[in-house]
């Protein structure tokens, strides 16, 4: 009987977590990471959107907007479907930032644009800012 019990209580244990698997989106093929190297911590709370370029109009599109989480970070920017050769830009609302810690800065936004011809390639664009500066690269 005790055994029966248990059986019964595996089934639902692992039918339950197939379920929150299922659940879980697959991680997005570009990712970001801001962080604010001013004060060395993450870059929570940032504004930003991601655009891609349509060649034949030369106009950008946008994809999607966000906002960064406490760690700096905005996950599900882009599905590996809808990532695909082309121009992109991510804007980053660095203004917004500042003036939200109280502080000025010399870039009211940032800007990186970048080409993919590797779709199947996850792509990373950390942003590191400060103040009065800011770098990029690529990563992976």
């Amino acid at each position: 009987m005790i055994s029966q019990r248990l059986q019964h209580i595996k089934g639902h244990i692992l039918a339950e977590n197939k379920c929150v698997e299922m659940a879980t989106p697959p991680p997005s093929p570009l990712s970001t990471h801001v962080l604010n190297t001013g004060q060395g911590v993450p870059g929570a709370g940032m504004a930003l959107s991601l655009h891609r370029l349509d060649p034949r109009t030369e106009t950008w599109n946008l994809l999607i907007a966000g906002t960064t989480n406490d760690d700096g970070r905005c996950p599900g920017l882009i599905t590996r479907e809808a990532f695909i050769p082309g121009t992109y830009k991510m804007r980053f609302e660095t203004g917004q930032y500042w003036k939200g810690l109280g502080e000025t800065c010399f870039y009211p936004y940032v800007e990186i644009v970048f080409t993919i011809m590797e779709p199947s390639q996850k792509c990373h664009v950390p942003l590191l800012l400060s103040r009065f500066s800011y770098s990029t690269y690529r990563g992976s």
